[in-house]
């Protein structure tokens, strides 16, 4: 068989300014994901790490550093359980981190599902987008409390307001497709108080506004808010009013019973 991409790559051109994006079945009878670029075809696994790696027989780096994370502190426990008077915060003390070649695979792999996502975004599988962003932020969060250098704690915090974007985007729109207009909303507030919270602890509150990503995920809300449905109750309120003002009384008294009938 030759290893020549050319027929390949002449079947599904390159189309500039569009991201390419297809899921096909694999010889192996699983689904994989292709991303056609300008000079060829990345191809990732679905599930699991893009890439098909299994680093230490875990799932992905991150798992496995969550794991060891999780082993030293259930030592530390059993250790303070043993000898109360023993202080994990005391100089000295043994602690958990992440070594700079370790946050730099870390970031590595980060960018994997990074490009996973934005594919799974271009087909509509929203809930992977869902998985890989909440996924990558867990990276953010581990290297932010863990790695031994100030510079790797803070080398991909700045990919946080975008991550936290597209994952409230793609939770807002699962919803959508789900006919959760109002569960659509909650995504998309929720989202915004991150990036606020975010800005705030950066100390830069000012640049909130100013962010890409709150605007993407405004203009998202504010396409939405039209769409929510009117409440029984407050639309039974809207027609009270309207019965009082045209001194309708007796449609205005059968409207307030209904309201009295109805549980807050």
């Amino acid at each position: 068989m030759s290893a020549d991409l050319t027929r390949l790559l002449n079947e599904w051109p390159f189309e500039p300014g569009k991201l390419n994006v297809r899921l096909i079945d694999g010889e192996d009878g699983e689904p994989r994901l292709q991303v056609r670029l300008d000079l060829g075809i990345i191809q990732m696994f679905t599930e699991g790490r893009p890439d098909g790696v299994r680093p230490h027989g875990f799932d992905s780096l991150l798992e496995y550093h969550e794991t060891r994370l999780d082993e030293f502190n259930n030592g530390q426990a059993e250790a303070r359980t043993a000898d109360p008077a023993a202080d994990s915060d005391q100089a000295g003390a043994p602690r958990f981190s992440l070594t700079p070649d370790e946050c730099e695979e870390l970031r590595n792999e980060a960018v994997q599902y990074y490009h996973r996502y934005m594919a799974l975004l271009v087909l509509e599988d929203f809930e992977g987008v869902i998985r890989d962003t909440s996924r990558n932020l867990r990276v953010l969060d581990l290297c932010a409390q863990h790695a031994e250098t100030e510079g790797d704690r803070a080398a991909m915090e700045q990919f946080r307001p975008y991550i936290t974007m597209m994952r409230a985007r793609a939770m807002a729109s699962q919803a959508i497709k789900d006919n959760e207009p109002k569960a659509a909303l909650h995504a998309i507030d929720e989202g915004l108080e991150a990036l606020k919270l975010y800005f705030s602890e950066q100390g830069e509150p000012d640049l909130f506004e100013q962010s890409g990503e709150v605007q993407m995920l405004k203009g998202m809300r504010d396409a939405l808010v039209p769409k929510l449905p009117v409440s029984q109750k407050s639309e039974l309120r809207a027609r009270l009013a309207k019965a009082i003002e045209q001194e309708n009384y007796e449609l205005a008294a059968i409207l307030r019973d209904e309201l009295r009938l109805l549980k807050d």
